[in-house]
């Protein structure tokens, strides 16, 4: 069980981060690993990346239940992204929390126009990043999440 979480009688709910850069994948397995989370973490470079992997995916029950998107990316960024995962029938339902360096206010609002379950910025310092994440598991605990089947 992750931090208490019962994922629809899963122990473990699979994360996809999309995010070009690599370092902050690496800080966002670091901060799993030193947090206890034993969720599976996906990992694409970029919203185009993403969502032909998504569109790939044969058995709905094998998509990730839970998105970490970052907004500033090369070939499609996170709001042309959420645009084309919203659009999609099969894809609208995945749970997306945006975790970007952008505090920019026209960000935050078209990512909650797109119905992103939160924005979170990325903290510079490891451990408020260790510490952010650790509060999305928390999060996730108390959260009812959508039927995937």
């Amino acid at each position: 069980m992750i931090g208490g979480l019962k994922f629809l009688g899963m122990d473990k709910i699979k994360v996809m981060l999309v995010d070009d850069d690599e370092v902050d994948f690496m800080n966002v397995k670091r901060a799993f690993k030193k947090n206890n989370l034993e969720n599976t973490l996906e990992y694409q470079p970029n919203g185009l990346d993403a969502i032909k992997y998504l569109r790939s995916v044969e058995n709905s029950a094998d998509l990730p239940q839970v998105v970490l998107l970052d907004i500033n990316m090369p070939k499609m960024n996170g709001h042309e992204f959420l645009a084309e995962l919203r659009a999609d029938d099969r894809l609208k339902h995945i749970v997306v929390y945006v975790l970007t360096t952008s505090s920019q206010n026209s960000d935050i609002d078209k990512a909650y126009q797109k119905q992103v379950s939160g924005y979170f910025v990325k903290p510079l310092d490891f451990e408020e990043f260790k510490s952010t994440v650790k509060k999305l598991d928390e999060l996730w605990v108390v959260q009812k999440f959508p039927d995937f089947s």
